[in-house]
C-alpha cells in the first residue's frame, strides 16, 4: 500500500469519526440549530466521498457492472456536502430582526445558498447525463483524471464538477477569511483560519486539475506525468480535508475542554461541599449524595451545579465563623506557612471540628474571603482550597483549636 493510499484511509476514517461524533447533536438537538445539522451533513457527505476514493472501495465500485461507479458516487456525495457547507456558512451568522439591517457579507452568503440549491440539482443532473453518454467507460479506471487525460468527454464531465466545486470553495474561503479576521476567541480564530486555508487549497486543486484536463486535450501528456500530477493533487486534497476536519472541530474541542474543567471542579469540590452540607443540613436544596450520584444528575447542567456548590461553600464558611475561635485564622496561617488556600483549608477543617465538638454559636471570627474577578476565578480558588482540604490531617486541625 502506497503512502497516499494509506493517507486516504486515515483521512476517510478521521472524517467518519467526526461525523459520528457530531451525529447525536445534529439528529436529536434543537430543531432550530441549523448550524450543527449543516456541519454534520458536510462531514457525512465528505466522509462518504472520501471512502469512495480509497483503493479497496474504488476498485470494487469501478469494476462493478456500472463501470467507474466510484467517480459518480464520489461526485454525488461531494456535491451534497458542498451544499451543506454553504448552509453552514449562513447558519453561523445567526438570525437578524425582520426588516432590520443585514450586513452585506451575510446577504451575499444567503444569496449564494439560494443559488447553490438550484445549482446543485442542475450539477447532479448534468453530471449524470455526461457520465452515461460522453465519458469513455469502456475500461475501468483506477485514477479517473490521469486515466482519462486527453479525452474530451471526461474533460467536459470533470469541468462541470470542478466549476461547482471551485466556486463553492472560493465562496467559503472568502466568507471564512472575513470570519477569521473578526473572531475574538483564539480557538475560534485558529479553527476558522485552518478552514480558510483548506478552501484556498480547494480552489487551487480545482483550477489546476481543470487546466490539466483541457491542456491534455490539445497535448496528450505522458503516462508518467499524468500519474504524478494526479497523485500530487490528491495529496493536496488529503491536506485540505485534514485542515477542514480539524479546523471545524477546534471550537467543539474548546467546549469539550470547558466540560472537562467543570468535571474536574466537581470532583475536587465534592468532598468539601459534602462535609459542609452535612454540618449545615438545612442549607442545600437536596441532601448531598455520593460523587457518582451527583455527576449523573442530568437534570442539572454541570456549570450550574458547580456554581451552586461554590455558593453553598461560601455560605457555609460564613456560618462557620460563628463557631470558630477568634484567633483561628492566625493559627491556620501559621500552620500553613502563608495566607493561601492551605490556610483556608486548615481554618475550615478546624472550624468544622469546633462545631462538631459542640461549641456554641457566638460572634463572627475573622476570615478573609478572597475576592475573585468573576465566577470562574472564585471556583478556581475553591478548587485549590478543596484540594488542600483533603490533605489536612484531622488531628492537625484539632490541635489548632488548642
Amino acid at each position: 500500500m502506497s503512502p497516499l493510499d494509506l493517507a486516504g484511509y486515515l483521512i476517510a476514517g478521521l472524517m467518519t469519526a467526526v461525523a459520528l461524533w457530531r451525529m447525536p447533536a445534529a439528529l436529536w438537538g434543537d430543531e432550530e440549530d441549523r448550524r450543527r445539522r449543516a456541519l454534520w451533513g458536510c462531514y457525512a457527505g465528505f466522509a462518504a466521498a472520501l471512502w469512495t476514493k480509497t483503493r479497496v472501495v474504488r476498485t470494487a465500485l469501478n469494476n462493478s457492472p456500472v463501470v467507474d461507479l466510484a467517480v459518480l458516487i464520489k461526485h454525488y456525495t461531494a456535491t451534497i456536502a458542498i451544499l451543506a457547507i454553504l448552509g453552514y456558512i449562513v447558519a453561523i451568522y445567526g438570525t437578524y430582526p425582520e426588516g432590520g439591517p443585514v450586513p452585506r457579507h451575510v446577504r451575499f452568503a444567503r444569496l449564494v445558498q439560494r443559488l447553490a440549491a438550484k445549482a446543485s440539482a442542475a450539477t447532479l443532473l448534468l453530471l449524470t447525463v455526461l457520465f452515461f453518454t460522453v465519458v469513455d467507460r469502456s475500461v475501468p479506471s483506477d485514477r479517473f483524471v490521469s486515466d482519462h487525460a486527453g479525452q474530451w468527454g471526461a474533460t467536459l464531465y470533470m469541468t462541470v464538477f470542478y466549476l461547482y466545486l471551485g466556486a463553492a470553495s472560493a465562496v467559503c474561503a472568502y466568507q471564512w477569511a472575513l470570519a477569521t479576521a473578526h473572531a475574538r476567541l483564539r480557538h475560534l480564530r485558529v479553527g476558522l483560519g485552518m478552514m480558510t486555508a483548506a478552501m484556498f487549497i480547494g480552489v487551487g486543486y480545482t483550477v489546476s486539475r481543470a487546466l490539466f484536463l483541457w491542456v491534455s486535450v490539445a497535448v496528450e501528456p505522458s503516462d508518467g506525468f499524468a500519474t504524478a500530477f494526479d497523485k500530487t493533487t490528491e495529496a493536496a486534497q488529503v491536506l485540505l480535508f485534514a485542515l477542514f476536519a480539524v479546523g471545524a472541530s477546534i471550537p467543539a474541542f474548546g467546549t469539550g475542554w470547558r466540560r472537562a474543567r467543570l468535571w474536574r471542579a466537581q470532583v475536587a469540590l465534592h468532598p468539601l461541599w459534602r462535609e459542609l452540607m452535612a454540618a449545615f443540613p438545612d442549607q442545600p436544596f437536596a441532601p448531598p449524595a455520593s460523587l457518582a450520584r451527583e455527576l449523573t444528575r442530568f437534570d442539572t447542567p454541570a456549570d450550574l451545579r458547580v456554581d451552586r456548590w461554590a455558593a453553598d461553600i461560601a455560605d457555609a464558611v460564613e456560618k462557620l465563623r460563628h463557631y470558630a475561635p477568634e484567633d483561628l485564622l492566625r493559627a491556620a496561617r501559621e500552620a500553613a506557612g502563608s495566607a493561601g488556600p492551605v490556610a483556608d483549608a486548615y481554618w475550615i477543617k478546624a472550624a468544622l471540628a469546633a462545631k462538631a465538638s459542640g461549641a456554641p454559636a457566638g460572634g463572627a471570627a475573622d476570615f478573609e474571603t478572597r475576592q475573585a474577578a468573576d465566577q470562574d476565578g472564585e471556583v478556581a480558588w475553591l478548587v485549590r482550597v478543596a484540594e488542600a482540604y483533603r490533605s489536612v490531617p484531622e488531628e492537625s486541625a484539632r490541635r489548632l483549636l488548642a
